[in-house]
């Protein structure tokens, strides 16, 4: 887990360390610089396999140079195979792995690849460069591009100079999303590239070329029993926990009151020769706290478990840090909290398993339950459901009148989904989804709409949310985080699985559930879940109120592009006096106010 830079921008070398340097939590065991012909190369290790320095980066083999982020947690399968082809090993890393099975396989190693990845592998015989980033894209990979000078890099700060200027559509899409997914980012000319992609830059010719080595393939749903398919399951979920467990460091798992963080502990603790360390965030109000829930588990496994309660000052204290470490606007208040699980967790272990991804693979979400809930009027007429949103149902609902009229407003299933993830009360004046095109995918991919809800929570939302929110707020405290049920195997079964073996009757991840019995009774964690959020509603109107109004005063909101500032005004006034819940809506203006601050740039 680390930070990489590479540029052909001929650079000093004292401001490419300055730009490593404004990254420095990726990679604090050792800063690398290296100049090659026109290129120079960048590498923050923070150490987990093979800690001598003979791994440190950027590593050579041949013609080759490689930057590399990430584990490959099948390196030693790989390794075997090319020992089998003639080559030895000076190193016990996955690095060397790497770079020797591209030097054998050249981008045919991707498919072999099992793991969390972000490197760029410079051919001096070639004069190119080959990019890549894991099918998740659970690392990072930013990169600035124009007229053929580029810049690669782990996160954007280190690329964002006095002239880089702000990008007006991704604001906009920010004010939807809450987040700016790939390939766009905040900054004009700089893009990320998409998981499960490559990129291809020939340095003589100025060009570059980005090319698809996965993604998600059309449902085909197995003639498989339930038992057969839990035994599968559970097998798959042991080796994915086992693979992730190789570390020089010390180890841990996080542990909330979730199902899918108690199976990883609980897997992980039956595996190890020794109690694990186990990691809770808990917070001060009861209606968000799972903290006594994850006690009961971490006593059933018998994990040394570790306690952190949050209160509003905890969080808010880490603010100043949010800023700096996500340098995107990003509107997923549970990062606060996550910060402050991983300083906690930094004291004990440098690695630590999540259990991050079970509820897009096993239907786990209740803004997924949204499609279900369409079926059930889908069958009106559109033109009558257009009509009956005349009507004050969030009255006698009890819900934001957005969310009703966005309902029954949608023409259709793949419209509502959009919806879902692109926001029921746009703030834009005027809202364009045609970035959406990046991720149409998900309307051919399976026949069931709920599995087309799941598949574009994957494509979307995992990465440019999830993963996110995991790698900054892991990496800004050195702290390298595996998630088992990201391992792309796992999401791949999960989709040939008929959907009642994961949604049945009301009840989510039922496969999930039902294989966690094995290790921990069910009355212990057939508990409601209440989620790893933050009271942000109730803090906005109190603790964060004084500063709140402070930042989202009329200069900064006319300097927002595409704003519906009188509709914003509205909601933060109606939320200010409680009467609805407007929390995310202030939250995205205002972080994007803080991350203007931090920045100083000018709009495109």
């Amino acid at each position: 887990m680390c930070g990489i830079y590479i540029t052909n921008i001929p650079f000093e070398k004292n401001e490419i360390v300055d730009k490593l340097k404004s990254i420095e939590f990726r990679g604090p065991d050792n800063l690398g610089y290296e100049k090659v012909n026109d290129l120079s190369f960048g590498h923050l290790r923070l150490s987990i396999l093979d800690l001598d320095e003979r791994s440190n980066q950027p590593y050579s083999f041949d013609h080759l140079k490689i930057v590399f982020n990430g584990e490959i947690y099948n390196f030693e399968d790989i390794k075997k195979e090319l020992e089998a082809l003639g080559y030895t090993f000076e190193t016990t890393s996955d690095t060397e792995v790497l770079i020797k099975g591209y030097s054998e396989w050249g981008k045919e190693i991707l498919p072999k690849l099992n793991g969390m990845f972000a490197f760029a592998i410079y051919d001096a015989t070639n004069n190119t460069v080959f990019c890549a980033r894991d099918r998740m894209g659970v690392k990072p990979f930013f990169y600035y591009w124009k007229d053929g000078d580029f810049e690669i890099c782990s996160q954007l700060r280190p690329i964002v100079n006095a002239e880089s200027k702000i990008a007006k559509e991704a604001v906009s899409i920010y004010l939807d999303c809450g987040y700016i997914p790939s390939p766009y980012s905040i900054i004009e000319n700089v893009y990320k590239l998409p998981p499960g992609n490559y990129m291809e830059i020939d340095l003589a010719k100025k060009t570059k070329n980005i090319s698809e080595f996965w993604n998600l393939k059309p449902v085909e749903i197995r003639d498989i029993s339930y038992e057969e398919a839990k035994k599968e399951l559970h097998e798959l979920l042991i080796d994915a926990v086992k693979i992730r467990l190789q570390s020089d460091v010390p180890l841990g798992s996080f542990l909330s009151g979730g199902i899918d963080s108690a199976l990883v502990s609980a897997i992980a603790s039956k595996i190890s020769k020794n109690p694990i360390n186990t990691f809770t965030i808990g917070f001060e109000d009861p209606k968000f706290d799972e903290s006594k829930v994850a006690a009961q588990f971490a006593e059933i496994i018998g994990s040394n478990h570790t306690e952190t309660i949050c209160g509003p000052n905890d969080a808010l204290q880490m603010l100043s840090k949010f800023v700096k470490v996500y340098d995107e606007p990003f509107a997923d208040s549970s990062a606060l909290p996550s910060l402050l699980l991983n300083s906690v967790t930094k004291q004990y272990v440098t690695v630590a398993l999540s259990g991050d991804g079970g509820d897009e693979s096993f239907i786990g979400y209740w803004h997924l339950l949204l499609v279900e809930k369409f079926k059930k009027i889908s069958f009106i007429p559109y033109p009558i459901r257009k009509l009956l949103n005349k009507f004050s149902w969030y009255k006698v609902l009890n819900t934001r009148p957005e969310t009703i009229k966005g309902i029954l407003g949608a023409k259709d299933e793949n419209e509502l989904i959009v919806r879902i993830f692109t926001s029921f009360d746009s703030l834009q004046k005027k809202q364009d989804l045609s970035w959406m095109k990046y991720y149409k995918i998900f309307k051919r991919l399976a026949k069931e709409p709920l599995q087309r809800a799941a598949d574009l929570n994957i494509k979307l939302w995992l990465e440019n949310d999830s993963n996110v929110k995991v790698d900054r707020a892991s990496m800004a405290s050195s702290v390298e985080v595996r998630s088992p049920f990201l391992d792309y195997r796992i999401i791949e079964f999960a989709r040939t699985l008929p959907l009642k073996y994961r949604y049945n009757n009301g009840v989510t991840k039922k496969i999930v559930r039902d294989i966690l019995s094995e290790y921990i009774p069910e009355k212990v964690f057939n508990q409601p879940k209440k989620g790893f959020a933050i009271p942000l509603g109730d803090w906005i109107r109190n603790e964060l109120k004084k500063e709140i109004v402070e930042n989202l005063n009329d200069e900064f909101l006319f300097s927002v592009p595409n704003l519906d500032i009188q509709k914003f005004k509205k909601q933060m006034s109606l939320h200010m006096e409680n009467k609805y819940d407007y929390s995310f809506s202030i939250w995205k203006l205002f972080v994007l106010s803080k991350w203007y601050k931090e920045f100083n740039l000018k709009l495109s």
